[in-house]
């Protein structure tokens, strides 16, 4: 069975819980997290994540309760299909 995987980064102000809510959010929703990648650059926290799609029941849903903590900690949280991100920073 073909993998199905997503690319999801997070950008803002550093602040206790970034990475709680948001891995929250992905195991409620049923996604395994394959690989992560965080660091601090001053004030700024910054994470990539490669995680796995196939047992996302709602992929909606999902990205409604990411936009949600957006919002409240006001970050920048985005998720793309790893196929759509790959074709995109393809040169």
């Amino acid at each position: 069975m073909e993998q199905k995987r997503a690319v999801i980064s997070v950008v803002g102000k550093d602040q206790v819980g970034i990475i709680a809510k948001v891995t929250t959010i992905l195991a409620n929703n049923h996604l395994n997290v394959l690989d992560i990648s965080q660091t601090i650059l001053q004030d700024f926290f910054t994470m990539m994540m490669i995680v796995d799609l196939q047992e996302a029941a709602d992929l909606e849903q999902l990205q409604a309760d990411l936009d949600k903590v957006s919002e409240e900690m006001k970050l920048q949280i985005h998720m793309q299909q790893e196929d759509i991100f790959q074709a995109m920073h393809r040169i």
